[in-house]
């Protein structure tokens, strides 16, 4: 989630080979790898401020609260705990390694002081993962900073589409499922219907009209 987007970039589609006089190109929100939104981020991402345990600022399987636009680190065995780290890297998402596919979203990470008043927390940005269901990242899930096998994706606009959830709980039903990754659009089976673009070894995602 992405698309506000977990900077978005987003897939790209384009009809199969019998209609190739109509290929488009649509682009769609994902801040690190194409293809999907970040679940329950505003556009830019969710920034975050230090705050709490531990020498690196929510360093993996470090915990955070719940919040809306600012989280904190709270210890992971209490009631505040919200999400875990699964992945934390420094810099900016668009320039370091994706987030793991299991990822429900995003933290962004600015540059602050340390709590302690030496050094300082360089930018940065922490892969969460939902102590408890729902996990938008997961597979048909609707969300996660990066579209796997398994999702689904509706038409939002001319350029343009988005990760919903598979079994029609999201605000849009769903157009298309991934079925398949694979290296490149010519491996994907006759009833493709959408190629996304998901990045990694095999970078083109095939989807079937559903």
């Amino acid at each position: 989630m992405a698309m506000r987007g977990k900077r978005p970039t987003g897939p790209e589609w384009a009809l199969p080979a019998l209609l190739t006089a109509l290929l488009a190109t649509l682009l769609t929100g994902c801040r690190q790898t194409s293809g999907s939104v970040e679940f329950g981020a505003p556009p830019g991402g969710m920034p975050t401020q230090p705050s709490g345990y531990g020498t690196v600022f929510l360093g993996v399987d470090e915990c955070s609260s719940f919040g809306t636009t600012s989280f904190t680190e709270v210890p992971c065995t209490g009631e505040r705990a919200a999400a875990r780290v699964i992945a934390r890297h420094d810099g900016r998402p668009a320039d370091g390694p994706p987030c793991p596919p299991a990822t429900d979203f995003v933290l962004h990470i600015g540059a602050q002081p340390a709590a302690d008043g030496e050094g300082v927390i360089p930018q940065g940005y922490a892969c969460m993962r939902n102590l408890q269901p729902p996990h938008p990242g997961d597979p048909g899930g609707g969300g996660g900073p990066r579209t796997v096998v398994g999702d689904c994706v509706y038409g939002a606009g001319p350029g343009e589409v988005r990760e919903t959830a598979c079994d029609g709980s999201g605000k849009r039903k769903p157009e298309y499922q991934v079925v398949r990754a694979v290296r490149s659009r010519a491996r994907c089976p006759a009833s493709t219907a959408l190629y996304v673009r998901l990045g990694g070894d095999e970078p083109v995602g095939c989807a079937r009209r559903l």
